[in-house]
Order: C-alpha cells, then sequence, then structure tokens
C-alpha cells in the first residue's frame, strides 16, 4: 500500500505540473498558426512560459485545481476500497504540499475542508475488466472550463443556427454552439469531450470521458469521425481565439462518443475543458503497486522555449498596442485615459477578490480602504513556510462573470478603480466602468506560474474564515501585465468578438450532414 501511495501522489503531481504531449503539441500548433503581434500571440506566448515554468517549478499549470476525478479499471480481486483510500490520502498529501489548491467546499455552509476531502470528493470511478494491471486516469478541470459545460435537449432553437433537429445535423449544430457560447470564460482556446444519448447524468459521463481518449486517436465510428474533423475544422473559423481575444484557434481538440437512449429524450452533452489540459494516467502493478507504464507519451514532444516565426497580422499587429504603467492607488484621470487594446503593465499592491469576497463586501465594511485600488479575481495556491510567512505557488486569474451580480456596486461603493479577471464581464459591469471610472483587465487565463512569479511579496491577509481560495490576499506585484477589454466609455472587446463570432456562427445554419 505504501508504493501505491507513493504512485498515486506521483500521478496526482504530474498531472497538477505537466501537460502530457498530445496537449503540448496541441498547444504549439495553435501558437505556430497565430500571426505575430496579435493579443492571441501574446497570450500564446505567455501560456508557452507558463507550461516551461509549472514543470520546472514542479507547480500547478493553473491555480484552479478544480475537482480530482479518477477513473480506474481493475482486474477482477483487487479491493477497490484500498485503492479508494490511498487515492484521499495522496489528495491531502498533495494539498498540503502545495500541488493542488484546497478545492473542496461543503456546500451548505460554505466551509473549505482544506485538504480536498468531502462527501463525493474526489471523484472516484471504479470499472472491473479482464485485464492483469490497474488502470488509473486522472482529469483536473478547473470551475472556468467546468462551468462552460452545456447539454442539449432535441429538438431546440439555437442563437445563430436555428433550429437543431434529432439527427446528425442537429448534433453538429449543438457541438458548434457549445463552442460559441463558451467564447473566453472557459479559457480558450479549448478541448470538448461530446456525449451523444443516454440521460442526463450518463451523457455528461459520456462526454466527460471523451477527454481521457488521445487527441491523435482516430474515431472507430465513421459517422463520428467525420463529424470530429468537421467541427475542428470548423469551429475554429468562429475567430474566438485564445482567451477569447480573437484569433486563429478556437478549439484544439474534438471527441465524440454515443450511447443508446429512451425514444422520449435526446441530449447531447458537451465537456469543455480549457487549454491547460490536466489529464494522466497510468498502469498499475496490482501485486506491488508500483507504476508500470505512463499514458499519452506517444508521439514527439516540442519545446516551448524554442521561437517561433509568425507571419505579421494583417491588420492588428501592425501598430504595436499602448503600454502603461499602473501603481495604485489610481486616479480617475488615469483609467479614463485607457482604451481597449492598451496592455497594462501592473506594480505595487493589488487585493484579490473571487465569491465569497464580493458577496460579503455587498453588506460589509472592507477590511481594508479600496478607494483607487486593484481588485484581482484570483483564488491562488498559497503555502506558510516554518516561520509562518505566506508564499503564493500559483495565482491566474478566475473567471469573473460570476462576480457580474455585484462587481459594478462594489466598485462605486468602495472606489475601487481597477478589477483584473479573465473572459470579461456582462453589461451591468461595464455601465458601472462608465459612471466611475473604472477598468476591467484581462490577464492570461491558466498562466498560474506566469503571474505568481510578478509577485513579490504577501504583505497580509484578510476573511482566512472563507478559505484560502476565498480570502482577500494583500500582494506586492512587478511586472504584472494584462490587457484592457473593457474600458471607461462603453467599450468591450468581449461583446465584440461574440457579436462577430455569432455572425460567423450562422454562416454553418445550413445542412451539412
Amino acid at each position: 500500500m505504501e508504493k501505491l501511495f507513493e504512485s498515486m501522489y506521483q500521478l496526482v503531481v504530474e498531472t497538477s505540473t505537466k501537460l502530457p504531449k498530445d496537449a503540448r503539441r496541441a498547444v504549439y500548433q495553435a501558437k505556430l498558426r497565430e500571426n505575430a503581434g496579435t493579443r492571441a500571440a501574446m497570450s500564446l506566448d505567455t501560456i508557452s512560459q507558463n507550461i516551461i515554468m509549472a514543470e520546472e517549478n514542479i507547480s500547478p499549470i493553473c491555480q484552479d485545481t478544480g475537482l480530482p476525478t479518477f477513473k480506474i479499471k481493475t482486474p477482477v480481486g483487487v479491493n477497490q476500497l484500498e485503492i479508494k483510500e490511498v487515492i484521499r490520502k495522496a489528495v491531502a498529501e498533495a494539498t498540503k504540499n502545495g500541488k493542488l489548491r484546497p478545492n473542496s467546499v461543503d456546500s451548505l455552509t460554505g466551509a473549505n475542508s482544506g485538504d480536498n476531502l468531502g462527501d463525493g470528493v474526489p471523484v472516484i470511478k471504479f470499472e472491473q475488466w479482464d485485464k492483469d494491471y490497474i488502470d488509473v486516469r486522472l482529469i483536473l478541470k478547473g470551475g472556468g472550463c467546468e462551468n462552460k459545460n452545456i447539454q442539449y435537449s432535441l429538438p431546440c432553437e439555437l442563437e445563430g443556427l436555428g433550429r437543431a433537429g434529432r439527427d446528425l445535423d442537429g448534433i453538429r449544430k449543438c457541438i458548434l454552439h457549445s463552442v460559441y457560447q463558451a467564447q473566453g470564460q472557459g479559457c480558450s482556446a479549448g478541448f470538448i469531450g461530446v456525449g451523444i444519448g443516454g440521460d442526463r447524468s450518463s451523457g455528461y459521463d459520456l462526454a466527460k470521458e471523451q477527454l481521457f481518449r488521445n487527441l491523435d486517436d482516430v474515431n472507430p465510428n465513421e459517422d463520428l469521425r467525420k463529424l470530429e474533423e468537421y467541427i475542428m475544422e470548423n469551429a475554429n473559423k468562429l475567430g474566438i481565439g485564445t482567451m477569447g481575444f480573437g484569433g486563429e484557434t478556437t478549439l484544439l481538440g474534438c471527441k465524440i462518443g454515443v450511447m443508446h437512449r429512451i425514444p422520449a429524450s435526446f441530449y447531447v452533452s458537451v465537456a469543455y475543458n480549457c487549454w491547460a489540459f490536466r489529464r494522466q494516467g497510468v498502469k498499475i502493478d496490482p501485486a506491488t503497486g508500483a507504476i508500470l507504464e505512463w499514458h499519452y507519451q506517444e508521439g514527439d514532444d516540442v519545446d516551448f522555449s524554442k521561437k517561433v516565426e509568425q507571419a505579421p497580422a494583417a491588420v492588428e499587429g501592425n501598430d504595436s498596442p499602448r503600454e502603461v504603467v499602473l501603481e495604485a492607488p489610481i486616479t480617475e484621470e488615469q483609467i479614463r485615459s485607457l482604451k481597449v487594446g492598451d496592455v497594462v503593465t501592473i506594480n505595487g499592491r493589488m487585493y484579490t477578490g473571487r465569491d465569497a469576497i464580493h458577496h460579503y463586501l455587498m453588506e460589509h465594511d472592507a477590511p481594508v480602504d479600496l478607494n483607487g485600488q486593484i481588485i484581482y479575481h484570483c483564488g491562488p495556491v498559497m503555502l506558510k513556510d516554518e516561520e509562518g510567512k505566506w508564499h503564493v505557488k500559483a495565482a491566474g486569474p478566475t473567471t469573473s462573470i460570476r462576480e457580474e451580480p455585484y462587481q459594478g456596486d462594489i466598485m462605486k461603493k468602495f472606489g475601487i478603480r481597477a478589477v483584473i479577471g479573465k473572459g470579461g464581464m456582462g453589461p451591468k459591469t461595464l455601465k458601472a466602468l462608465q459612471e466611475h471610472g473604472g477598468v476591467y483587465l484581462n490577464a492570461i487565463g491558466g498562466a498560474a506560474q506566469y503571474y505568481a512569479d510578478c509577485i513579490e511579496a504577501v504583505d497580509g491577509v484578510d476573511l482566512m474564515q472563507f478559505g484560502i481560495p476565498e480570502a482577500m490576499w494583500h500582494l506586492r506585484v512587478k511586472g504584472f501585465k494584462a490587457v484592457v477589454t473593457m474600458d471607461s466609455h462603453g467599450n468591450s472587446l468581449h461583446q465584440d468578438v461574440e457579436k462577430s463570432s455569432l455572425e460567423k456562427l450562422a454562416q454553418f445554419k445550413e445542412r451539412v450532414f
């Protein structure tokens, strides 16, 4: 059991800190396709740096290490209860060592367990088979992409595409729509697994099962093979691009599975995964618990440190974006001078604030003076050293749209001038930015090591009762870069990309299959 514990701990660490080869190749190819000087190219450069740093530091690629989900196949006679207990211990140890962020929260009280254990957490699903080894697959799927999962009940009406019927063409429309609706909020460019049929729960299970397939495999079902190829070709014509900034690559992988259904129900379930495609797998010796072989090792690896030659952009990118340095407290005049497309470099102080903080601030005073300050939508991975000093292990942005009900009111109430996150925000926040004089800055989703390296020190923390991810951390930063995507003049890059991608989506309305 000790050897099995070591194997499971190694699997967790490897999954959190290193992308598998097939995912690395997909990201690298996206980088080759992008035009130099664009926001998408800048994002992919940051992502590439982050992949290298995570591997070298053996630290989480993304600070949101998600809900650990294990899929395990065991020979007859293997004690699954023992395996489950070992996995729970390995997950708790990895959390303690900063390889996973404590993400297990009581749904009724909001209390964080602190060790990623709880009712139903981690997810462990067993299946028995006739082979003589144990097969363990693990996926760490963060909340940003999990929230963009979607399920369709056919027939239905789809924005931009019209009616999707109960046939292969209706399925095609649902899949294209699933990519469109994710926009940049799931850290595009992304991967999707699709489940056709089943019921509501088994359909999603089938969709997530597809994410464990190798990106280079060939679907044995000829109809699904053609559909996968069609989606990969045409989803990338939507122009959503990396982080939703626009660009050449919106989708990095598509895998589709099918199961039978009952006559009254026809579901198409889509599991969306961010570019940080953290899934690994191992073969385990049932007698010793040792790792016999790692999955996803086929094919060549890529060198992200190698310089990539890119063609200059036809329109965007010929003129370099304006770069502005900000340090809080920021004045309204400084904010009003910023425009969508500007690249901002932040030095000095910022404060983290996620769901619990925003809810708290609606009804309470802030623990610090936030006038002229910067709020960062971030739930970092933190470790305390022997002297009691906190250190940031991973600190990328979380999806901002969850704070839409609160953000504008909080900015006005406390005088906050800038908000950093990913994926953009909605009309209520955009209106508040105009009225108050505020700006939304889009950091690069998943780039947790890149941004952790910008944090010089942790100067304090408030509201720790909400748990490490939800507390208000006082961060001192240097060289922290983000892009202005919503300004104080009513402009929103996110609205522009969503509108243009909807127009492009409409070209796929006519029947294909």
